[in-house]
């Protein structure tokens, strides 16, 4: 196959090779460092398992991962050696097991407390710290006031993954050496140049965001019709009556009916318009070797339910992509 071919050329050109084993083992640096940058995408991110699983049975085992969010989570549990467990936690994930883990909080700086999700993940890593590791990790997050991009690259790993996804409204900031620190995608949802910063000389970027037909136009004349109307006339007829505040009721708030978007919706839609805009200036003026775009749009943020379906549409992007990635891999071992 023309791709193990180049990669074996690539791992024995300049008498610089190094044999590379399981992930838990360290290596020593090859001529041409493979560099994973994953992007944050909530519910969508669960395809990185199916990206890196596609590579890793290629031949193709980073030597570099910078991610987002979910992609920070999934690259440093890979990276730990725990993608398996992972894996099978999110493939037993219902929508009812969902709303388990979701802690409402009105007290904090966060709708969801996060700690029965994230007693998940540190119940996985423990201590496990960047130094650990034998492959370079960097998760990205945001400096509340100061809008710092800040890349996490030592200490404890859960704690840095929780900073990294900690999305604005949803999850409460997280206190890390002295900042305030949440989500990334904020500043760098698909963090290309983490990777190129820290050595890779190959990159392949995995936007689980960009299956986005149809959205992001102008609507050049818009205004109100007679619906809006008749939801006036409601409101003004409900308008006063009091309901006891019920689990029922708190998760309508939060995930919406077929008539109106919940909070968790609005707040995440919004979160990724500023998303796909910061990407896509990112991209134009840096973009990776090769680009991964599975095929998300049917899936929304929160169909964490959806794991399996998400997993394979992200081994089927990178199965697409793979003579993109030879083609890649002849050019820069032969530049």
């Amino acid at each position: 196959m023309l791709l193990e071919s180049l990669i074996r050329h690539m791992r024995n050109s300049d008498d610089r090779s190094a044999d590379v084993g399981d992930v838990g083992e360290p290596r020593a640096s090859t001529p041409l460092s493979i560099g994973l940058a994953l992007s944050g995408g909530a519910a969508r991110g669960f395809a990185h398992i199916g990206v890196i699983r596609t590579l890793v049975a290629s031949g193709l085992k980073p030597d570099v991962i910078t991610g987002t969010s979910i992609g920070a989570i999934i690259g440093g549990v890979y990276a730990a050696g725990r993608l398996d467990d992972f894996e099978s936690w999110a493939r037993s994930l219902t929508r009812r097991r969902v709303f388990g883990y979701l802690d409402f909080s009105l007290a904090g700086s966060g709708l969801i407390g996060g700690d029965r999700l994230f007693t998940q993940l540190d119940q996985s890593l423990g201590d496990t710290t960047f130094e650990d590791l034998p492959i370079r990790i960097a998760a990205v997050a945001t400096e509340l006031r100061t809008s710092h991009e800040i890349w996490l690259t030592r200490g404890r790993l859960c704690d840095a993954l929780r900073a990294s996804s900690a999305l604005p409204g949803i999850f409460p900031p997280s206190r890390i050496g002295g900042r305030w620190l949440m989500d990334g995608a904020l500043v760098n949802p698909l963090p290309i140049s983490a990777a190129r910063a820290l050595g890779a000389r190959l990159v392949i970027a995995v936007n689980v965001n960009a299956d986005n037909f149809g959205r992001g136009t102008i609507i050049q004349d818009h205004g109100s019709d007679a619906d809006d109307e008749l939801r006036r006339q409601a409101r003004r007829v409900t308008r006063g009556l009091r309901a006891r505040v019920t689990e029922r009721l708190v998760s309508r708030k939060f995930f919406g009916t077929s008539e109106r978007p919940g909070l968790s919706t609005v707040m995440v839609d919004a979160f990724q318009v500023l998303q796909d805009r910061v990407t896509r200036a990112r991209l134009a003026g840096d973009p990776p070797d090769v680009l991964l775009s599975p095929r998300l749009t049917r899936v929304g943020l929160f169909d964490f339910h959806r794991a399996a379906e998400v997993i394979a549409l992200g081994t089927e992007a990178t199965e697409r992509a793979l003579p993109s990635i030879a083609e890649a891999i002849d050019t820069l071992t032969n530049a």
